[in-house]
């Protein structure tokens, strides 16, 4: 949420202040199309940096067409070509005008606001065939189509950073300085990020019970590698692809280095957690819980057999 320099929300008993207009339109975002909490923070952010450009220039938030025009060409001059820290890649400021928009339009259809800051010109779309008439918004930038939709690495990078998380310097000899510690661990989690493309709070979150079973010969053919919907952005169960080589060397890592390590460990989540909730006899699908079934929300896609444990369930897991 915003909060006003001087800590007030309203002006009077029927005067809400911008600031708590915008509150409003955030609380409604988790039904509104938008689960991520990450997404909400963001959506935040980018109002908060738009009406504080608005406030230094003297234009309100909710101003007339003609001046929130005129405070819009000065956003977008500032963020092209104002200070180097302040600019936008044409990618960014898109995203951001996109929100602002959504913003604009929501406020205009709960009275709040009379006009927005954007000019539109009508668009027909196509998608499998089938074609519709869209309002694109002048105000974001074009950006040259990407060759490919799905981006890299680069070779050099990629080699330098697995032998950082090994321990070894960039020839490949063991570094005589500092090289971390659980070097298995880290290996085999950096495989596995660079080879299904997992955010960080999915393989972060991950259960040894979630990791697919190991083809019982080598192949070159990219093995299905299943996120459960309780660790995955907006809570979606997808289907992501990973490696032999980096599924073998995980494999290894929870057979080996971290059984070793979590055998006999006495950690227990701290007590103002509450009672922690024991699971016993777990399996990908299922565990047991207090000598009750404890499961997942099942993946709608039929016969992926992914589930996704609770939070709470999650912790004492791990």
């Amino acid at each position: 949420m915003l909060v006003d320099d001087d800590l007030r929300f309203e002006d009077g008993p029927t005067a809400p202040r911008p600031a708590a207009v915008v509150n409003r339109w955030l609380r409604e975002l988790p039904a509104s199309g938008a689960p991520a909490p990450s997404s909400w923070e963001n959506y935040a952010r980018v109002l908060k940096a738009w009406a504080e450009f608005l406030a230094e220039h003297g234009v309100g938030l909710f101003d007339s067409r003609e001046r929130l025009k005129a405070g819009l060409s000065r956003y977008a001059e500032h963020r092209a070509a104002g200070p180097a820290e302040a600019r936008f890649a044409a990618t960014t400021w898109g995203q951001h005008m996109s929100i602002l928009a959504l913003f604009y339009r929501w406020a205009m259809a709960e009275d709040y606001a009379s006009a927005e800051p954007f000019t539109y010109r009508s668009a027909r779309a196509l998608f499998a065939g089938t074609g519709r008439e869209v309002r694109v918004n002048l105000a974001v930038r074009r950006t040259p189509k990407p060759h490919v939709t799905i981006k890299y690495l680069e070779p050099d990078f990629t080699e330098l950073f697995r032998k950082g998380l090994r321990g070894l310097a960039p020839d490949g000899s063991q570094d005589t300085g500092f090289h971390g510690r659980e070097l298995t661990r880290n290996a085999a989690i950096g495989d596995l990020a660079l080879a299904t493309g997992l955010r960080l709070q999915e393989f972060t979150h991950l259960l040894p019970w979630e990791i697919p079973a190991l083809p019982p010969e080598p192949t070159a053919a990219p093995i299905p590698f299943p996120v459960p919907a309780g660790i995955t952005k907006g809570k979606k169960f997808r289907t992501t692809w990973t490696s032999y080589e980096a599924l073998a060397g995980l494999h290894d890592y929870l057979a080996l280095d971290r059984a070793a390590t979590a055998e006999g460990s006495g950690w227990r989540p701290p007590r103002r957690w509450g009672e922690p909730l024991m699971v016993t006899k777990p399996i990908t699908v299922a565990g047991r819980s207090t000598g009750c079934a404890a499961r997942g929300v099942r993946s709608p896609r039929p016969n992926v057999g992914a589930w996704s444990l609770p939070r709470a369930a999650r912790v004492c897991w791990r």
